[in-house]
């Protein structure tokens, strides 16, 4: 039995599509990373964006809560109530 050794022509196809394949590897794994930090972005956006709505809906369902209301006329308005003396500091 005699053994037939590849040619060189042959080797050289080979070892391009090895190279070929490696380098698609290499630009997958690159995607999947971007892929990755992308996703891990828009989780951190969700859980924002949930705890945004959560806080909305609590204001929405305390809305009528006196002591509510006058913290957002304090805090947001400026405003006082009766007898009650606004300081204000500055730099």
């Amino acid at each position: 039995m005699q053994i037939k050794r590849a040619s060189f022509l042959t080797k050289l196809v080979v070892l391009a599509l090895l190279i070929a394949a490696s380098v698609g590897l290499l630009r997958m794994q690159e995607r999947i990373t971007q892929a990755e930090a992308d996703r891990d972005e828009q989780r951190l956006k969700v859980a924002q964006q949930t705890q945004i709505n959560a806080d909305l809906q609590d204001a929405v369902e305390n809305s009528d809560d006196p002591e509510r209301q006058a913290d957002i006329a304090r805090d947001k308005l400026g405003l006082a109530a009766p007898g009650e003396k606004v300081i204000i500091f500055t730099d």
